[in-house]
C-alpha cells in the first residue's frame, strides 16, 4: 500500500547543517585570498555564495513541496536535451568562459555558472526514467546496454571537449551504479568499463597535463614546484592540522602557498583548521547523508523514485569523496568541488535542488 507521509525532517536538517557548515568553512578559506590576490574582495565572495545558497533553497523548497517527483519522469527527455544544449553554450564566444585552459563556465553578468552540474541531474533523471520503463529489457545487450552506453558517450563527448574529465568520472560512476541497480548485467558493465578504461587512457596519453596528474598520483614527490605543487601543499596543510587542528580561521597554508583554497583545495584548509578529528567528522556526515538518501530511495513507491533517489545520492557522495581522496593523494587531482563547501554557485544550487527532489520522494512510501 502506498501512502503519503511526513517529509524526512532528519534529512532536511542534515542538508541545512551541511549548508551552514560549508558557508563558515568557505568564509575561513576565503580570507586567504585577501593576502595573496590583488583586488580580492572577501565580502563579494561571501555575498555571492549567500545569493547562490538562497537561490538553491528556493529550488529545494519548490521541488520538495510544489513538484511531485513523478512529473520529472514525463519530462525526463526534455531535461536531458536541455542539459546537453546548455552544456554546449560554453563553446559560444562571449557566452562561454575559460579558466586554466578549460571551457566549463557560462558568464551571466558578475555570475558564472557551470552547466555540467545541471547536465548531471538531467542524465540521472533520464536514465532513472529510461531504466524504469525498460524493466526486464535492461539486461539485454542490444536494448539495454548499447542505448545506455550511447547516452553516456554523447554526454562524455561534450565534457571531454570542455576538458572536464572530473565531472565525466562522477557521471560514469553514478550512471554505471544506477544501471547495475536497475538490473543491468555485470558482464555488460565489465565490457563497458574496459571501453571506458581504454578511452580514459587515450585521453591521458594525448593530453600532457593529464599524464602529469597521473604521474603525481603515482609519485607525489614528482615535480614539487610544477605539476605536483597542489598535492604537495595540500598534504602539508593536512599534516599541519594534526589530530585536532589549529582552530577555526587559523590555517596558514590558505594565506601562502595552497592553490584554489576556496575551490577544490577547500578540504585541505578545513583539515588544517580542524585536524583529523574534524576530517573524520566530515566524512561521517557524508556517510550519514548516503545512509539517509538510500533509506529514502528504498522506501519510494515505484522504480523511478527508487532509481532517481539512489542516483542523486550516489552522485553527490561520489563527487565529495573523490574531492577528498584527491586532496590526500589517493586519487588523481580532478578539479571538482567539495559539495556544500567549495565556492561555486552552480554546484550549490544543483545540489540543493537534488536534495529537494529527495525530500519530495521521502513524502511517499510503501507499507
Amino acid at each position: 500500500m502506498i501512502k503519503q507521509r511526513n517529509m524526512d525532517n532528519v534529512f532536511l536538517w542534515t542538508v541545512f547543517g551541511f549548508l551552514f557548515f560549508g558557508f563558515f568553512v568557505l568564509a575561513s578559506a576565503s580570507m586567504g585570498l585577501l593576502v595573496r590576490t590583488a583586488g580580492a574582495d572577501f565580502s563579494s565572495i561571501i555575498f555571492q555564495q549567500i545569493i547562490y545558497g538562497l537561490v538553491g533553497c528556493i529550488g529545494l523548497y519548490f521541488f520538495a513541496f510544489k513538484v511531485d517527483y513523478k512529473i520529472l519522469r514525463r519530462f525526463a527527455f526534455p531535461l536531458l536535451i536541455f542539459g546537453l544544449v546548455v552544456a554546449s553554450l560554453v563553446f559560444l564566444p562571449k557566452v562561454g568562459f575559460s579558466h586554466g585552459g578549460a571551457s566549463r563556465w557560462i558568464s551571466v553578468g558578475p555570475f558564472f555558472f557551470q552547466p555540467s552540474e545541471f547536465l548531471k541531474l538531467g542524465l540521472i533523471v533520464y536514465i532513472a526514467a529510461w531504466i524504469s520503463s525498460k524493466k526486464r529489457n535492461i539486461a539485454d545487450f542490444k536494448t539495454g546496454f548499447l542505448p545506455f552506453a550511447g547516452i553516456l558517450a554523447v554526454a562524455g563527448f561534450l565534457l571531454v571537449l570542455q576538458r572536464d574529465v572530473g565531472t565525466l568520472g562522477v557521471i560514469i560512476i553514478s550512471c554505471v551504479a544506477l544501471f547495475f541497480l536497475g538490473g543491468g548485467k555485470i558482464k555488460h558493465l565489465l565490457v563497458g568499463l574496459v571501453i571506458i578504461g581504454i578511452a580514459l587512457a587515450s585521453l591521458v596519453y594525448f593530453e600532457p597535463y593529464r599524464m602529469k596528474r597521473i604521474t603525481v598520483f603515482l609519485n607525489p614527490s614528482y615535480d614539487p614546484q610544477g605539476a605536483g605543487y597542489q598535492l604537495r601543499q595540500s598534504l602539508i596543510a593536512i599534516g599541519a592540522g594534526g589530530i585536532t587542528g589549529k582552530g577555526f580561521g587559523m590555517s596558514a597554508q590558505k594565506f601562502t602557498y595552497l592553490p584554489e583554497p576556496v575551490g577544490d583545495s577547500v578540504f585541505a584548509v578545513f583539515a588544517e583548521e580542524f585536524g583529523f578529528v574534524g576530517s573524520l567528522f566530515l566524512l561521517c556526515l557524508f556517510l550519514f547523508f548516503l545512509y539517509k538518501g538510500f533509506s529514502i530511495s528504498i522506501r519510494a513507491p515505484d522504480d523511478f523514485g527508487r532509481l532517481l533517489g539512489a542516483g542523486i545520492v550516489i552522485m553527490i557522495v561520489v563527487q565529495s569523496l573523490i574531492n577528498v581522496a584527491a586532496m590526500v593523494g589517493i586519487f588523481p587531482l580532478t578539479g571538482i568541488p567539495l559539495v556544500f563547501v567549495s565556492k561555486g554557485g552552480s554546484s550549490l544550487i544543483a545540489t540543493l535542488v537534488e536534495a529537494g527532489i529527495l525530500l519530495n520522494i521521502s513524502k511517499y512510501g510503501r507499507t
